[in-house]
This record gives C-alpha cells, structure tokens and sequence, in this order.
C-alpha cells in the first residue's frame, strides 16, 4: 500500500476497534490502524488483519502520514482522560480540515468542550455514539455521529456503509452540533437500561411466582419474540435461558452472582434529566436496581432479618399471568421509550441541537442493543406529528396502552402480593397513572410550601397568585392576593 493512500485511520485496537477496522475493510475502504501498545498493533496485523488492506502503524506521526487528505481518524479509546491524552498527541499532526472522531461513550459536555478547542484550530471534532458490541462493530452497527454539518459531509461517505442496514437505510444519520451524538447514545444506554431491568423484573415474577425454570422461560421469550415484543434483547434473552453450565450440568444463568456492573451512562442520563426537569422514573428505576443488586453481601445479611411477606403458592390462572407480564413489559417499555424522547426533545431545545426523534428512532432499528420490531412504530408516530410531546399520546400507543392497561396492573400487583420487587413496572405505571390524571394531589402540596415557607399557591376558580394566613386567632377569610415573590421567604424549608 503506498503512503497517504488509506481512506480512513483507527486509534485503539481493543475489540471495538479491531472489529470497527475489519469492518471499515470489508466494506471496501483502506485502513490504518495504531494502538498505544505496538504488540497489540502487531498481533492484528499477523492475525485477523493479515492480508487485508489494513496498514499497520507504529507511530502516530507514521498514521498520520498513512491517511488520505482530508484525513478522517477515528479513536476508539476509553472514555475520560484518555481521550484527552490521545487529542494531545494526534492532534498537532493534524491539519486543517482534518476529521479527528471520538466513536466511545464519552460524556456530551467533554466532547462540546473537545469540539470547541478543536475547531478553534481548524480541525472537524465529531462525538460519534457507537452502538451494537463487538458483533455490531463488525457486522454494522448503529453509529450517532455529532458535530458540524461540514465534517459530517466528508465522514458521511464512509459511515453510512458501515453501519447496519435496515429496509435499506443506513443506520446512522447525522444528529446534530457538538455533543447531540454523544448525547444520543447516553439516551440509548439509558433507555437500554430500562429495557433490560424491565426484562429482568418480567422473569423475577415469572421464575419466583410461577416458579418457571429455564427451559421454561426459554420457550416464552421465544414466543415473544415473534410478536411486537421482537427485539434484540428478547432474543438473546431466550438464548441465555437455554445455556447448560458444563461445570454442575445447570442452567449456567442459575449460577451467576446476582449482581450487576454499570459504567456511567445511566447515571449520566438520570443528571442530564434533572437538569432538565424530564422525569424518567423508569430508567432511574433501572439505575437504582443495579445499586442495590450490588449490595450483595447486605442483602443477604438483611434478608435473614427483614420479615418476609407470607409465602403463597399461586392459585390463579398461569397463562392469564404469563400474558399479563408480556403486557406489562410491553407497556413499561412504550413509558420508557416516551420517558428517553421527552428527554432528548428537552435537549434539542435546551441546547439548540435540533434533533430529529425520527431520524434517531429510524438509526436504533438495527446494529444498536435496544434494536426492535417495535421502533419501526416509533418513526411512524414522530412522522405522523413531528412536535408530538408524548409518544403515549400517539394514537397506535394509545391503542396498546388501552388494551394492556389491565394485565399491566395484574402483574404489577401480583409481584406486589407475593413480594417481588418490581420498581421499573411500578414506576412505569405510576407515571402512566399521573400523567393520565387531570388532577393530581399537588394541591395539598402547594398548600404546604405556602404554610411553612410563604411559597403562594395559585386557584383554579380564578387568575392570580395567592397566599393565606395558615394559623390564626380569629376565624376569619385570610387568603390575599399576593404579587409574584422575588424576596426569599422568611420561612424555613425549601
């Protein structure tokens, strides 16, 4: 290969980026590749990589010099200070109108910040989400790249042939300025987040209510599958149900430790929620669970002292049941989804980023973990009405939400009685039940916050805002208007 001839250059060769470079080649393109640690660049090249048209390189000044004008250089490195080090290093080589990409789960607010800095010196930054594992990476997986419209015409070339294809559309499609690509994927991490503890809380109550064994729940998440729950998560679901341990001959998902790992972004959802005061009550549910699942050793502790509820066997009707916890995952799931795009519609227009919830819903159909039948009908809404505020208002939502209403709270209520935790299909629910309400008791809150901290409160008979006298002396009508306060009060709380 002669010099300056590769199309595109990969910094980081860990699984992602190896499978990220095989994948760059066998769609036609040229690729050099570095790694921090030359054996490990050597390795790729005397193995997977051997005889493809994948330059090896041993310096960064080498990769550089390796790349076609404009250069497109994609780091796949650990998020945080790595990615700092690695700009540090790659980007004085680098010269005007070079594409410099960052393809790891990076926090949004470093890569505005890495953008800024970058372009100030001419150079495109993208934040590109990455989406889909190591099979993703090879085989095409779902990629939301951010940054300036002009870098995103001369990468767009390249990662639209990479990424997964459905229905003959590329799975990826430009997001947005500075962060939206990262942002994006934190909410795709997020929502994935949900849907695996939805998942998991299905499978509590059907393993520790009907008490389903592995090849059982095997053959349900099968069934499901093949109806609107199809999806990435449900599939592997059933495959992982029906791995036999070779060390004790049980199904192996019975002898892993019940506690989980996490690496960040569902925090960093939960953060950037706050923020802007979106509620996702099921995704946080989901946070929560990984926390106190990794309290291993305290809950066995606390469970030979907390009392537990008084064991019942299950007198009901069993597949009444298993179609209620198909109901009710599916319908925590269109919460969940709802929750992530309120979210993201809060971002676009708190950072002027302009997302498109089409385009997103349309690039997580394939390659990306939360993949499903189901974000087809997604699209459908958003193309339906572009500014809708809630994909529960969505007519084909509505519809599910109608029919599941009632399995739904069955099976949330049956885990109650029997004392299975279920806080993703509790809190789904309790969003449901209080965004359907036309009157919620914040009144008596409102009430509150006016007695103890002079907060006012406003009527719904008439315009104005109010405060009472909470206590007082004589009977008498104590309620005054007031103007809108912009002293503190002198009350204490809040």
């Amino acid at each position: 290969m002669n010099a300056n001839q590769c199309d595109v250059g990969l910094i980081g060769l860990g699984v992602m980026g190896e499978n990220l470079a095989l994948n760059l080649e066998s769609k036609g393109f040229s690729v050099a590749v570095f790694n921090r640690t030359t054996e490990v660049t050597e390795k790729f090249a005397a193995g997977r990589a051997q005889g493809k048209n994948i330059q090896p390189t041993r310096t960064l000044e080498e990769f550089v010099a390796a790349l076609k004008k404009p250069r497109v250089a994609m780091m796949m490195v650990k998020a945080g200070a790595p990615v700092d080090a690695v700009i540090g290093q790659v980007a004085p080589l680098l010269e005007k109108g070079d594409v410099l990409i960052d393809g790891g789960n990076s926090l949004f607010t470093d890569t505005e910040r890495r953008g800024q800095e970058l372009e100030g010196k001419g150079i495109h930054f993208v934040g590109m989400g990455v989406s889909g594992g190591e099979e993703g990476a090879l085989k095409g997986p779902s990629l939301m790249p951010g940054g300036s419209r002009e870098s995103w015409e001369i990468i767009a070339p390249i990662f639209r042939k990479i990424a997964a294809q459905v229905d003959g559309e590329a799975c990826c499609r430009y997001m947005g300025p500075d962060g939206a690509g990262h942002y994006v994927k934190m909410v795709h991490n997020g929502i994935e987040y949900g849907d695996i503890q939805l998942i998991c809380e299905s499978y509590a109550i059907l393993n520790n209510v009907l008490e389903m064994d592995a090849a059982q729940l095997a053959d349900i998440f099968a069934e499901w599958n093949k109806g609107e729950l199809e999806s990435y998560l449900i599939e592997i679901t059933s495959q992982i149900f029906r791995k036999i341990d070779p060390d004790t001959g049980r199904p192996l998902v019975d002898m892993i430790l019940d506690k989980a790992g996490q690496k960040g972004t569902g925090i960093w959802t939960l953060q950037s929620a706050i923020k802007q005061f979106v509620v996702i009550s099921t995704i946080n549910a989901a946070v929560e669970g990984r926390v106190v699942s990794s309290r291993k050793e305290e809950r066995v502790a606390a469970s030979k002292i907390l009392p537990q509820p008084r064991a019942r066997q299950f007198k009901g009707n069993r597949p009444r049941l298993v179609t209620a916890v198909r109901d009710a995952l599916y319908a925590s799931k269109i919460v969940s989804y709802a929750q992530g795009m309120e979210l993201l519609r809060a971002a676009s227009t708190g950072y002027n980023w302009n997302l498109n919830l089409s385009d997103i819903a349309t690039i997580w159909r394939g390659g990306c973990i939360i993949r499903a039948k189901f974000l087809n009908r997604i699209v459908e809404a958003y193309r339906r009405d572009a500014a809708l505020h809630n994909l529960l208002l969505d007519r084909y939502f509505t519809r599910i939400i109608r029919k599941a209403q009632r399995n739904w709270r069955l099976a949330v209520s049956t885990a109650i009685k029997h004392g299975v935790a279920v806080p993703a299909f509790s809190a789904s629910l309790a969003y449901f039940d209080s965004y359907r309400s036309a009157r919620l008791p914040a009144n008596l809150l409102q009430a509150q916050r006016d007695f103890f901290g002079a907060h006012t409160y406003e009527r719904i008979d008439k315009p104005g805002v109010f405060h009472t006298d909470w206590i007082e002396s004589e009977q008498k009508p104590s309620e005054k208007p007031t103007e809108p306060k912009t002293h503190e009060p002198h009350h204490a709380g809040e």
